[in-house]
């Protein structure tokens, strides 16, 4: 389930809880409501935290030595800003 169940979850929980008045013979509407939007939130903050976890951190670029014995930095893009 991905960020947009776990939103959908949360709204048809509130919806349940706080805007319905229906009464079904074994069934606690309110009850239900809020567990949706606890499962909601649950899976809200466990995305968060995955999606935290996905970012890519680029290793530092390692000097090239040429067969002179010169060094030279590659330019990757990221440590110069945007390739400038």
């Amino acid at each position: 389930m991905g960020l947009g169940g776990c939103i959908i979850l949360i709204a048809v929980g509130a919806i349940l809880t706080f805007a319905t008045d229906w009464d079904m013979e074994g069934v606690n509407l309110d009850l239900v409501g809020v567990i949706f939007m606890i499962v909601g939130l649950i899976g809200v903050t466990t995305f968060s935290s995955i999606a935290r976890r996905r970012r890519v951190v680029m290793p530092p670029s390692a000097p090239v030595i040429d067969e002179e014995g010169h060094h030279h930095h590659r330019r990757d893009g990221y440590s110069d800003g945007y390739g400038v």
